[in-house]
């Protein structure tokens, strides 16, 4: 069940990820960079796998999240959220990878209410020139 519905995402996104020009080997590893800088909270290492018209889409508010677009709104949301997460991180539980597109499914855990608490979820990649061009971000629930 829970691969059906990453391939069920990953087939929706997957037109472009045909182009047998794009290394699946070089997008698994830009979504790995961008996933470490993510778990160190290092905003600069996140936005330097960012390229300059990046869109990222949210998951708050519900149900359809936030757009933003662009490397200045982006970085201004990184910012603040590591600052109100300081003990944020994301466990990947799966990746599937096709040519330039990339599906991450995780559990992003914290501590909320000074309890420990997680949230399952799958973000959608599209990686071009070697950096994230979308990070397009689902939850359960």
């Amino acid at each position: 069940m829970k691969l059906s519905i990453c391939f069920a995402i990953f087939l929706t996104y997957s037109a472009s990820a045909m182009n047998p020009s794009i290394n699946p080997d070089s997008t698994r590893a830009v979504i790995e960079r961008f996933n470490e800088a993510f778990n160190r909270h290092d905003v600069d290492g996140v936005m330097n796998m960012m390229t300059s018209d990046c869109i990222f889409e949210n998951t708050n508010p519900t149900p359809d999240g936030a757009r933003l677009v662009g490397a200045v709104e982006v970085r201004a949301y990184w910012q603040k959220f590591f600052a109100a997460n300081l003990d944020a991180r994301f466990v990947v539980e799966d990746m599937i990878v096709a040519g330039d597109r990339c599906v991450v499914r995780w559990i992003y855990h914290k501590t909320k209410e000074g309890k420990p608490w997680h949230l399952r979820g799958v973000d959608v990649f599209k990686v071009r020139d070697g950096k994230v061009s979308e990070k397009l971000s689902y939850v359960k629930g």
